[in-house]
């Protein structure tokens, strides 16, 4: 038994040194890396998929029932490395990079930052997978992308399957619990949602700090860094993305308002995984924890915590695959 695993562990290590280029030393793997190996990450295809007046940049893996995975900030559709090969056996993965970052255009904005609400995000999405040939399919969203997930749902339930939502809790809740802890943690929502130039001075200036600091960084190594580092290099996507942030504390807050008040709820299956020991872990007790927040905008929804920090796709991609595989059988 000893023998076999041996040559197991021998075998992996040849896979992920031919697919990498990187000679690893060690036997023991980080669960990033027997990930990457059993998912072979190169086995997909990049696009450009134009929609109105905009372009997204989309990664395609696989065949299958169509799945559409949204990245959050300060990540790119690169943060899907590991999960999307995983999943791409059964599914054709579609993870895109959401306007104003990585590769995917930058729209004008207006003084109302609607062109950069979830709403507007959302849209453009459901065209985006139109165009590709689903008009019904099941969504991931992680951090902001879980926001344009969720709003996806809500603007349009007929497109959506099945939704997973990771790490966030809606928007209008999450200003409407602020509290200087929440100021102090989240310190992207109070930051960049300030007035132009400001924020976007701060984060051009400084760009691979937003990746240095504990709630942001993750598993990769400097190449990975590098490329999401790029779209803090471009001063017009620095101001897109401080767009999305003034849109989270604005317009985004009045579409999920007139939500309530109509009493509309997401339908469709939907599951939260959060990260273990995190902010969303602790923070929201007295409502029943961020899952209890989600019960009063869901039907029916399920969750649970998961190790590995707020970038548990990264950190924990294999667990990620196993929750996420299970409730999309169902």
């Amino acid at each position: 038994m000893t023998h076999e695993i041996d040559i197991e562990r021998r075998t992996l290590l040849r896979t992920i040194t031919a697919a990498s280029g990187i000679a690893l030393t060690s036997v023991i793997l980080p669960q990033h890396a027997i990930a990457q190996a059993a998912g072979k990450p190169e086995n997909f295809k990049k696009a450009d998929v134009k929609v109105g007046d905009n372009t997204i940049f989309i990664r395609r893996y696989g065949k299958g029932s169509p799945l559409l995975m949204v990245h959050g900030f300060p990540r790119t559709s690169l943060m899907w490395r590991y999960v999307a090969p995983q999943l791409a056996s059964d599914h054709t993965v579609i993870c895109v990079d959401l306007r104003g970052y990585g590769h995917s255009g930058i729209p004008a904005s207006t003084s109302d930052h609607y062109p950069y609400s979830k709403r507007a995000m959302a849209n453009e999405l459901v065209d985006v997978m139109e165009t590709l040939g689903f008009s019904k399919f099941d969504l991931v969203g992680h951090d902001r992308g879980g926001r344009v997930a969720y709003r996806l749902a809500l603007d349009h339930p007929e497109r959506v399957q099945r939704l997973a939502v990771f790490d966030v809790i809606p928007i209008s809740e999450g200003w409407g619990h602020a509290d200087a802890q929440f100021a102090m943690t989240y310190w992207p929502w109070v930051l960049l949602s300030q007035r132009a130039p400001l924020p976007e001075r701060y984060l051009s200036g400084a760009p691979s700090a937003v990746f240095d600091d504990p709630f942001g960084k993750g598993s990769f190594g400097p190449e990975i860094k590098a490329e999401y580092v790029e779209t803090y290099r471009d001063p017009a996507r620095v101001h897109a993305i401080c767009e999305e942030y003034r849109a989270a504390a604005s317009i985004d807050i009045e579409h999920d308002n007139k939500d309530r008040e109509a009493s509309r709820r997401i339908t469709c299956p939907m599951l939260h995984l959060w990260a273990s020991g995190g902010p969303l872990d602790r923070f929201y007790e007295k409502d029943g924890g961020s899952l209890g927040i989600w019960r009063k905008w869901a039907v029916n929804v399920q969750g649970q915590s998961i190790t590995g920090g707020h970038f548990f796709p990264e950190e924990n991609p294999t667990e990620t695959t196993h929750i996420l595989t299970t409730f999309l059988a169902t």
